[in-house]
């Protein structure tokens, strides 16, 4: 059979056919013969706002009639300018140096360029390894393949073909906590940074941890002189429930700020694709030289991307405009999925900001879940033994609640693979 389209994260031979949208509005997509289902994906997370909100449509319209696109390199533009300016003073601690990207693999590689030529240039050149998590996601590039958890994730077949990295289970007791500082001290002199994704860890399985272990990475990271890397693509803007998850930290005496900070997904409200990687001033200083060959030598042809940035800009508008009840997403989250926590098959019900996870013991058939969803009207991707939510926060009380009826309906109703 003859495919035009080679779809993501499936096997062509055996999907069934994808779900065709021709519009979408508010927090719904449309089908072809008018149907809606409410998006509890907002589109991998992106569309924070909803869908087609008028003052991002208006900003990305305005500059589209000016300039849809200029290279960066040795021309700049207003929408760029500001939206630095802007994300440097949103970010936390001198995290004010930001760099243009297209996507959030690339926000992650450029990362890691970063903090191997930081050290390079401070005479460190055997720092060229990372050590990242145990159920890690940090992308499909290769470089971000290589941070990914290269035994429990979609990655793990190629694990052997990518720079090898180092990996510890997040320190969270005893033992995991000596694990990672003897991994630290043992190659100390080959590690240029710790990968994390603050509180919550994406497409590695939904799992979350606490500011304590945090902050414990942190200090870690002090004490071996590595760098700190926070992979906030999927948790920034507000998805936790602040608008960086490094800032759930903010009220203690010392916070987190990390070394290097990446962000995408939400940052264009899922306008279109667009990531940046944010440096400390040590950082940035490193490659700070009358030297031409000292520059950080990368420069994606869509960096920057007006359009892009005149979308992120009217994001940023919006979220100092609008209250997001977070904490009441995050309410109904709990008390709407809460009843499965008493289930058999599940192991957890997890809920964060706008984040709601139910973890089975025997993943069902999560074919059959998704089908039962779309039959209730509401579109979510379940995957391995997660089924969550990571709704618009514009989200309705009754949409949301919708959502998670749809879940628990879905959970309840579908048996175990092999029952």
């Amino acid at each position: 059979m003859t495919c035009s389209v080679w779809r993501p994260y499936c096997q062509m031979k055996i999907a069934p056919p994808p779900m065709p949208i021709s519009a979408t509005e508010g927090c719904e997509l449309i089908g072809t013969n008018g149907e809606r289902w409410i998006d509890g994906m907002a589109s991998w997370w992106s569309a924070c706002h909803g869908y087609n909100h008028p003052h991002v449509r208006s900003a990305v319209t305005r500059q589209l009639e000016r300039m849809p696109h200029v290279m960066f390199g040795g021309i700049t533009h207003e929408p760029a300018e500001r939206l630095a300016d802007r994300l440097a003073a949103l970010a936390p601690g001198d995290l004010n140096h930001v760099f243009f990207s297209d996507s959030g693999s690339v926000a992650v590689e450029v990362a890691m360029k970063m903090a191997i030529g930081h050290w390079r240039r401070r005479g460190r050149t055997s720092r060229t390894k990372f050590l990242a998590f145990h159920n890690a996601y940090h992308g499909d590039t290769t470089g971000a393949m290589s941070l990914c958890d290269p035994q429990r994730s979609m990655h793990a077949r190629y694990s052997d073909a990518i720079t090898q990295q180092y990996h510890t289970p997040l320190p969270r007791d005893t033992d995991s906590i000596e694990l990672f500082h003897r991994t630290l001290e043992q190659h100390a002199d080959c590690i240029a940074g710790v990968f994390v994704e603050p509180l919550v860890q994406g497409a590695g399985g939904m799992r979350f941890h606490d500011v304590d272990t945090l902050v414990r990475i942190r200090d870690a990271c002090r004490q071996h002189d590595v760098l700190l890397i926070a992979d906030e693509i999927a948790t920034g803007f507000q998805r936790t429930g602040k608008m960086f998850a490094v800032d759930h930290t903010v009220d203690l005496a010392d916070p987190v700020v990390p070394d290097i900070l990446c962000l995408g997904k939400a940052l264009t409200a899922g306008t279109m694709s667009m990531a940046v990687t944010l440096a400390r001033s040590h950082v940035f200083e490193s490659f700070y030289d009358d030297d031409p060959s000292a520059a950080l030598m990368h420069g994606p042809t869509f960096m920057a991307n007006p359009l892009a940035c005149s979308a992120a800009n009217a994001s940023l508008d919006l979220f100092e405009q609008n209250d997001y009840d977070l904490t009441g997403i995050e309410c109904v989250l709990r008390e709407r999925l809460s009843p499965l926590q008493k289930h058999d098959n599940v192991v957890e019900v997890r809920c964060m900001g706008a984040v709601g996870v139910i973890q089975f013991r025997e993943p069902p058939n999560m074919q059959q879940v998704q089908d039962e969803l779309v039959r209730r009207g509401v579109w979510l991707r379940p995957f391995g033994d997660c089924l969550y939510t990571t709704p618009p926060l514009c989200i309705s009380r009754e949409q949301l609640s919708t959502v998670c009826d749809a879940m628990v309906h879905a959970a309840l109703e579908t048996q175990p693979v092999g029952a």
